[in-house]
C-alpha cells in the first residue's frame, strides 16, 4: 500500500488503525500519486457528521489514545474538546479526522512507499491546504458523507476549515476556526523559512533521500524549537520561565560560554521537546506541511477573501486570542468580515488569555464554551470578549 512507511534508525511510524485507497490523485501543483488517506472515526454514522482538521503536526487520533507508537503531541490532543459530553460530542455527531496528504501518520505522504518500493522522499508532490480539502472530501465520498454538519480546526487546521467554504460550500453547514488567519503574515514566513533551513541544511538531509538513516535529527530540532517560540507569547514565557536555572540538563553540543553561566530554563523546554518531536515525526513530512501553510491564501485567485467564500451561505465562528501573534486577533476579524460581507452568519469570538498560539491546545477550557454554544446552534452578529485567567 502506498500508505506504507520505512523504519528509519530511530524506529517505525506506527501503522494508522483506518485507512482508505482513494485512487488517483492530482495535486494542485502538479503531480499524481495513488493516495492513501488515513483516517479515524468516532460516534455513530448515524448522527450529524463533523469533519475535525488537526494542526501542523497533529494526527487523526484526536481524541483518547492512539495505537502503539503514536502518543503524545500526536494522540489525544484535543480529548478536552472532542470525546462523549465534550462539544465536539461523540454521542451527538459522527465524529471523522483524516491525516492530510503529506504528512506521516498513515495517509501517503514522502516517507510512504511509492511504487519502486523506496520511499517517494523528494519526489513527493507538494502539497496544498486545498489538496487537503480535496482529499478530505474523497474519503468523505468513501464513507457515504455528502454533507458535513461542520468543519471544526484550529491552527493551520483552522485554514482547512475556511478552505472548505471555498472549494466545497454546498458540502458544509458550519465552520468553525480557531486560532487561525486568511494566510501567514511577513515575519512568520521568515521564521519559517529559518525552520526549514534548519532541516535543510542539515548534513543528514541527504537532499532528502535520507529514509534508511537516522536522518536530519539536529536539523528537525532546530525547526521545532522554532515553532516553540511561534506558538508561545512574550508574556506566557517570562511567566513560565522567566530567566531561571533549568533543574535537569538536555544533552547537546554547548557552546564555549556554556560552562560560565547557567543552562536556562527556557532552554530545557526546546531542547526537551525538540528531542520528543524528531522521535515522532519525518523531517520531509515538516516541510512539505509548512510549505502547505506558508503558501496558504484564502483570497489566492480570487478577488478578495469575501469573493472566495460567497457561495457559503452557512454560519462561521472565529475565535481568536489576544495572546496569539502567530495568527493575531485582526488576522481573525479579517475572516469573519470576508464571511460577514459574503452573506454568512458569522460568530467572532476575542479570548483575553496571554499563553499565546498553542492556547487552543494547551487550555481547551478557552475552546469549549463558544465552540459547544456554536455547534447548538446559537449564532450572534456582534463580537464577544471572554476573558481567561493567566
Amino acid at each position: 500500500m502506498t500508505g506504507e512507511h520505512p523504519a528509519t534508525d530511530g524506529g517505525p511510524i506506527a501503522e494508522p488503525t483506518n485507512q482508505v485507497s482513494v485512487g488517483a490523485f492530482e495535486f494542485e501543483r502538479g503531480g499524481q500519486v495513488d493516495l492513501d488517506v488515513a483516517y479515524e472515526t468516532f460516534g455513530d454514522p448515524a448522527d450529524p457528521p463533523v469533519l475535525v482538521a488537526h494542526a501542523l503536526t497533529g494526527s487523526q487520533y484526536v481524541t483518547g489514545s492512539g495505537p502503539e507508537g503514536i502518543d503524545g503531541q500526536a494522540a489525544g490532543w484535543w480529548s478536552e474538546v472532542v470525546g462523549p459530553g465534550r462539544p465536539v460530542d461523540t454521542e451527538n455527531f459522527f465524529v471523522v479526522v483524516a491525516n492530510v496528504p503529506g504528512s506521516c501518520y498513515g495517509t501517503t505522504g514522502p516517507a510512504s512507499i511509492g511504487p519502486d518500493g523506496e520511499p517517494y522522499g523528494p519526489d513527493f508532490p507538494a502539497v496544498t491546504i486545498t489538496d487537503w480539502v480535496r482529499a478530505q472530501a474523497r474519503l468523505l465520498d468513501e464513507l457515504g458523507i455528502e454533507t458535513l454538519y461542520a468543519v471544526v480546526g484550529g491552527s493551520v487546521g483552522g485554514m482547512n476549515a475556511i478552505e472548505w467554504a471555498r472549494t466545497y460550500p454546498e458540502r458544509v453547514e458550519r465552520i468553525a476556526a480557531i486560532a487561525t488567519a486568511p494566510r501567514v503574515d511577513t515575519q512568520n514566513l521568515a521564521l519559517d523559512s529559518i525552520a526549514r533551513r534548519a532541516i535543510t541544511q542539515d548534513p543528514d538531509f541527504q537532499g532528502g533521500a535520507y529514509y534508511g538513516s537516522p536522518g536530519p535529527t539536529d536539523g528537525l530540532g532546530l525547526a521545532r524549537r522554532i515553532g516553540h517560540v511561534q506558538y508561545l507569547s512574550k508574556d506566557s514565557m517570562e511567566n513560565r520561565f522567566g530567566r531561571r536555572a533549568a533543574d535537569r540538563v538536555i544533552a547537546g553540543v554547548a557552546d564555549p560560554t556554556a560552562e560560565a553561566f547557567p543552562y536556562r530554563d527556557v532552554a530545557s523546554y526546546l531542547d526537551y521537546n525538540a528531542s520528543t518531536f524528531v522521535d515522532r515525526f519525518d523531517a520531509n513530512s515538516y516541510l512539505y506541511l509548512l510549505r502547505a501553510m506558508d503558501e496558504y491564501d484564502l483570497a489566492a485567485g480570487q478577488g478578495s477573501a469575501t469573493d472566495a467564500v460567497a457561495d457559503f451561505d452557512g454560519s462561521i465562528l472565529v475565535l481568536s486570542y489576544t495572546g496569539d501573534w502567530q495568527f493575531t486577533v485582526e488576522q481573525g476579524r479579517e475572516i469573519a468580515a470576508a464571511f460577514e460581507a459574503a452573506g454568512a452568519e458569522v460568530t467572532f469570538e476575542k479570548i483575553v488569555d496571554d499563553y499565546g498560539h498553542d492556547a487552543f491546545l494547551a487550555r481547551p477550557e478557552t475552546v469549549t464554551g463558544p465552540l459547544d454554544s456554536f455547534l447548538d446552534g446559537q449564532t450572534v452578529n456582534d463580537p464577544s470578549e471572554l476573558r481567561v485567567s493567566p
